[in-house]
């Protein structure tokens, strides 16, 4: 793991994104529940969605300055 964190969870996301759909379809029911929630919302315009690289560097600042956690 020679990697820094950034870049370590830009590969895992980069390699999640490449699995096959069949591996998708795994979903909990749960899960594919909320995201038609989620999806329907986004279509109805009752909700905008967040890039993304937004939503990654808001959680990579916020774990920076979390100071909750016993390594924070």
């Amino acid at each position: 793991m020679a990697l820094p964190d950034e870049e370590r969870a830009e590969l895992a996301d980069r390699l999640l994104d490449s699995l096959p759909a069949p591996f998708m379809s795994e979903l909990h029911p749960s899960w594919k529940a909320e995201l038609k929630r989620r999806s329907d919302e986004i279509e109805k315009g009752e909700v905008s969605p967040i890039p993304w690289e937004e939503v990654k560097r808001a959680a990579w600042n916020y774990s920076d300055t979390d100071t909750s956690s016993p390594n924070g």
